[in-house]
């Protein structure tokens, strides 16, 4: 089956640009453009897709807002990656919090876009591991910790280690030589840390894990 993507712009040379991109694959079809934020909400609710690329700035209503109306609306909920021109927009860390699956930058590579397309449209997250790092740096610092909710004890103490290390911005295979397990162990660690904790994906668990304070801004 075909991934089906609405595209949510405000520049109608991107949104043509990436519309190009995504259309020459035979397993994806772009099925809307939205010129500004409320567009994509309207886009989404309408044409249900599997994927929504959404830019921050816009007008009307910005991307922060739309993906919060569309991860949180009563119908099929699509997946948002976040399109921003900075790896160190200060929007961005606000923008997962707001329940997008990842972010990657417009100037990356066209094969990247579609790989992002095809992961996010597989329900998994999408932050490349370094770039984690470096939003982490910059942002967790300024989020206010809360206590523990009761949903962290229920972790195992490996599940609890395994968090720690996704939210250092680790992939599974960094978790897996760290931990000197198998990498489908880590990821079946993984997938019961997102149950327990009632997580969507990894994106959710790293801003978690920072926002309760089990890790630290700059913890090694």
């Amino acid at each position: 089956m075909s991934v089906r993507v609405v595209i949510a712009d405000d520049q109608e040379l991107v949104r043509t640009g990436f519309r190009a991109i995504l259309g020459s694959e035979p397993d994806i079809e772009v099925v809307g453009e939205a010129g500004d934020g409320r567009e994509a909400v309207e886009y989404a609710r309408q044409l249900r897709p599997d994927v929504v690329l959404m830019d921050i700035r816009m007008p009307r209503m910005d991307g922060l807002e739309a993906t919060r109306r569309i991860v949180t609306g009563p119908d099929s909920k699509p997946r948002v990656l976040i399109l921003t021109t900075f790896d160190l927009d200060e929007y961005v860390y606000e923008a997962l919090r707001s329940g997008a699956s990842g972010f990657m930058l417009k100037d990356n590579p066209a094969d990247q876009l579609i790989t992002a397309v095809h992961v996010i449209a597989r329900g998994e997250a999408l932050i490349a591991p370094s770039v984690t790092r470096r939003l982490i740096s910059e942002f967790a610092r300024r989020v206010s910790r809360t206590p523990k909710p009761d949903q962290l004890r229920s972790l195992t103490v490996r599940e609890s280690e395994v968090l720690k290390l996704v939210a250092r911005g680790l992939s599974n295979a960094e978790i897996a030589e760290e931990l000197y397990v198998a990498e489908t162990t880590v990821r079946t660690h993984v997938g019961r840390i997102l149950t327990k904790l009632g997580l969507r994906d990894r994106v959710q668990a790293v801003v978690l894990a920072y926002e309760t304070g089990l890790v630290q801004s700059g913890a090694s």
